[in-house]
Order: C-alpha cells, then structure tokens, then sequence
C-alpha cells in the first residue's frame, strides 16, 4: 500500500504562485510515476502533470510553461510549482502515483485563483 498527503493549496490572486507538496509513504519503490490531476466543480477530474521514477516530466497542454512538477527522492516528495495562475486553475488538485495500473490517491488539496 501507499499512502499519498497533499499540502500547500489555499487562495492566491491571479498571476501569483503556490506550491504544492505530495509526501509519500508506504511501499513507494512499486510506483513507476507520481503526478498531479485536478477537480473543478461540476468538471471531470482532468491531468496536471506527471513524472516518472526516471524523471520524465508530462503536462497538460493548459498548464504547459506555468507549471513545474519535480521530485525529491530522498524526501519521497513531488511537488507542483504553480505560476501565473489563472481563475480557471482552480480545482481540487489531486497527487496520484503509479503502479502498474493500479493508482493511488491523495486526499486533495484545495486551490482558488481569484480574479
């Protein structure tokens, strides 16, 4: 099993940063990749960004240039580097990781980008 926390969400004004943080724990050496998908109201829960225990880094196109996943090993910490945020940003943001085809969750973690 592994256990995901989220933190770092809260309220920011448009063009301002958050970072958020996902710590892991459990039997983390099983995930092939951690990542980021978020939930606004009434939306699917959409893909952020990802990276894989090689490092490879994906993003949505939306967040491509204003988002920066990374990761710290020692830490068994993936964090989110949020800039120029925009209103449509806001979500739930959820850490996900990876094994195989079995996903597991965070909690989620809210932000809101006021206009």
């Amino acid at each position: 099993q592994v256990q995901l926390v989220e933190s770092g969400g809260g309220l920011v004004q448009a063009g301002g940063s958050l970072r958020l943080s996902c710590a892991a724990s459990g039997n983390i050496l099983r995930l092939n990749a951690m990542g980021w998908y978020r939930q606004a109201p009434g939306k699917q829960r959409e893909f952020v960004a990802s990276i894989t225990s090689g490092g490879s880094t994906n993003y949505a196109d939306s967040v491509k240039g204003r988002f920066i996943i990374s990761r710290d090993n020692a830490k068994n910490t993936v964090y989110l580097q949020m800039n120029s945020l925009k209103p449509e940003d806001t979500a739930v943001y959820y850490c996900y990781g990876r094994d195989g085809s079995t996903y597991y969750w965070g909690q989620g973690t809210q932000v809101t980008v006021s206009s």
